[in-house]
């Protein structure tokens, strides 16, 4: 590789199309995957995975140590997947002890300024919207989406399918399928939108409204609600999936708004 302006550690290992734009510093033990392009001023330091066909915009920095005082220098590692954009100025801290990384899915696309910190997994086909803070430990499922400037809490869990509104504040789990809004953050219906685009039909929909109008809307508790969910409710994948957040949610799961839905 040559690559007069910019600094690639001889330690990096660089697959031989990649482009680096100039002014990128890459560290030691960073590794880039076949069709990766870096632009201008981006800032890859030690314990970096980034998978093939990626594209990391100006000014991001992937794998900074974590902002976190317990860490104590301990090797990590931040992952990123295949084809995922990663806007200008976002920043991918590693892993503490607690799990060793941090870890992008394939296909994701953060927008700038958001930030993804220590220990966080994001699934496949996620979407981080502009200036999004996660906080360490936070889990987001395949095809979630976050609106702009939300603050998610650490170890909060957002299920697959999940569509957040901007702005808001995450203090609870969001379940699968559903759409969150309001403050304090509500079930305001499940994603319907996003479940017809990814090929849901029109039947599963339907089951999952059910599902969710049994434990938001019909004033039972939740150990109430996922008891009739599951005697009345046939078993598939999706009501499962849904339980089984529920029942592992470590943080308990954001309320039913109010209002209509």
């Amino acid at each position: 590789m040559n690559q007069p302006l910019a600094y690639v550690h001889p330690g990096a290992k660089i697959a031989k199309n990649v482009v680096i734009e100039p002014f990128t510093t890459i560290h030691n033990n960073v590794v880039i995957g076949d069709g990766t392009w870096i632009g201008s001023n981006v800032t890859i330091m030690e314990g970096a995975r980034i998978g093939k066909n990626c594209n990391i915009f100006p000014g991001a920095v992937i794998s900074a140590v974590p902002q976190d005082l317990k860490f104590g220098g301990e090797d990590s590692l931040a992952i990123i997947g295949d084809n995922c954009t990663i806007r200008e100025c976002v920043t991918v801290n590693r892993g503490t002890s607690a799990s060793g990384q941090t870890v992008i899915g394939n296909n994701c696309l953060v927008m700038a300024y958001a930030h993804i910190a220590h220990d966080c997994v994001i699934g496949n086909n996620a979407i981080i919207v502009n200036g999004v803070a996660l906080a360490g430990h936070v889990v987001v499922g395949n095809y979630a989406v976050i609106g702009g400037l939300a603050a998610i809490h650490q170890f909060i869990h957002i299920g697959d399918h999940a569509m957040i509104s901007g702005g808001s504040l995450v203090r609870k789990d969001v379940p699968p399928y559903t759409k969150a809004a309001k403050e304090p953050l509500s079930y305001v219906g499940i994603n319907s939108v996003g479940l017809r685009r990814r090929g849901f039909s029109t039947e599963k929909i339907r089951e999952i409204q059910d599902i969710y109008r049994i434990l938001y809307q019909k004033n039972y508790n939740t150990t109430q609600a996922l008891g009739i969910i599951e005697a009345e409710m046939e078993a598939t994948p999706e009501r499962d999936e849904i339980i089984d957040f529920i029942r592992n949610s470590s943080r308990g799961i954001m309320k039913g708004y109010s209002g209509n839905y």
